[in-house]
């Protein structure tokens, strides 16, 4: 279940059901869930299956990697301590 707040507030702000909205929040969240690496080769295979070369597609892969947000990698407690510590 996504966070109970932001179900509540999509839902008051748009007018659907709290189940419409756990359902649109659900899938935002999983649409910005893919790592890099997913987001490359769904792009990549997008783009062939409509012909693009390479060269092309890799510069647009580029230019949408800047404006795209993705999940945080797992991080051990080290590596956590490592950012706040130093």
């Amino acid at each position: 279940m996504p966070d109970e707040e932001l179900v509540r507030r999509v839902a008051e702000t748009t007018g659907l059901s709290p189940a419409e909205a756990a359902r649109v929040v659900e899938d935002v969240i999983a649409w910005h869930g893919e790592t890099v690496e997913e987001y490359v080769r769904r792009r990549h295979a997008h783009h062939q299956t409509y012909g693009r070369r390479n060269e092309e597609t890799f510069a647009l892969i580029a230019r949408e990697l800047k404006r795209r947000p993705f999940a945080a990698p797992e991080l051990t407690t080290r590596q956590l301590r490592r950012i706040v510590y130093g």
